[in-house]
């Protein structure tokens, strides 16, 4: 489950990473670029919180499936521009979001962390790659507006500790999780809710 969680978060992520790029206008080195920071990033700042080396340093899937991804979004880039594309980004940055959000709050209960663990690992992964692609190309982060967002994470690695506390962790239940805070994502950047500003 953890595997089909990464996959997706790197897919989504990579999109992301894409259709940001053409927006900026980079060429198809920056596209490559910030297409791979935005999907790999947050798994490495993940592991190395863990203590472990890097997955994607030793292990091929997690850059093959970026390249794949980017090559396909290029490959269809006329159509994308046809689409609302700032909806597009944000409903693939999501998806990213909630899946890292998973893998992340996986890792912390695979290493033994108590919960505050558990919630900085699912942040810090979902977060960790979109905030060094947004400072990268001089956005203000969505962690840092007034945006649901890294409170995704939170309720999502909340819920995971939960879940393996009451033995209910599984794949069913995981992606549950992963439909309703992706559905709370999406229905708060579709009706402007956000976290209240004091």
């Amino acid at each position: 489950m953890m595997i089909v969680a990464d996959i997706i978060g790197l897919v989504a992520f990579a999109l992301s990473g894409v259709l940001i790029s053409l927006y900026k206008r980079l060429d198809i080195f920056g596209i490559f670029f910030i297409a791979s920071l935005t999907a790999l990033g947050g798994g490495v700042i993940r592991d190395v919180l863990a203590g472990r080396v890097p997955f994607a340093f030793v292990h091929y899937y997690p850059i093959l499936v970026v390249v794949v991804t980017v090559v396909t979004a290029l490959m269809f880039k006329s159509h994308i521009r046809e689409i609302d594309r700032k909806f597009l980004f944000v409903f693939f940055d999501s998806i990213g979001l909630c899946a890292f959000s998973v893998t992340g709050s996986l890792a912390g209960i695979e290493a033994g962390f108590n919960l505050f663990g558990v919630i900085i690992l699912s942040i810090a992964t979902a977060v960790g790659g979109g905030l060094v692609r947004d400072m990268l190309l001089n956005e203000v982060p969505f962690i840092l507006k007034k945006e649901v967002y890294a409170s995704v994470a939170l309720l999502t690695a909340v819920s995971v500790f939960v879940l393996d506390a009451l033995g209910m962790l599984g794949s069913v239940t995981l992606s549950l999780l992963f439909a309703g805070m992706l559905f709370l994502r999406l229905a708060a950047y579709k009706m402007g809710y956000h976290l209240p500003r004091l």
